[in-house]
C-alpha cells in the first residue's frame, strides 16, 4: 500500500490529497503559472479546487504572500474556469 502525499492549502491552511489541490508555481524566471501535472519547476503553492476557496484567496492575498510577489487577475480566471468544469 502507498502513502498518499499530503499538501496544506495555502487559503484555508486544510491538509488535503495533494491530487485534490491545484498547484500554483513561482518559475525560476519570476513569472506565475497554474501547474497541472505538479511536476514543473519552481515555488510552488497549492489551492484546494473550491469556487470559494479562490475567490478567498483572491480577497485576502494569500496566494500572493505564499509566492511572494502579486498574482496576476488572469491567473485567479485560469483557476476558476478549472473549478467551474
Amino acid at each position: 500500500m502507498r502513502k498518499v502525499p499530503m499538501r496544506k492549502c495555502v487559503v484555508t491552511q486544510e491538509r488535503f490529497p495533494k491530487k485534490e489541490l491545484i498547484r500554483v508555481i513561482r518559475t525560476p524566471e519570476q513569472t506565475i503559472e497554474v501547474d497541472l501535472t505538479g511536476k514543473k519547476n519552481g515555488h510552488g503553492a497549492y489551492v484546494s479546487k473550491r469556487r470559494e476557496t479562490i475567490e478567498l484567496a483572491r480577497k485576502n492575498k494569500a496566494l500572493d504572500r505564499a509566492l511572494g510577489q502579486p498574482v496576476p487577475d488572469e491567473i485567479y480566471d485560469q483557476l476558476m474556469e478549472l473549478v467551474s468544469e
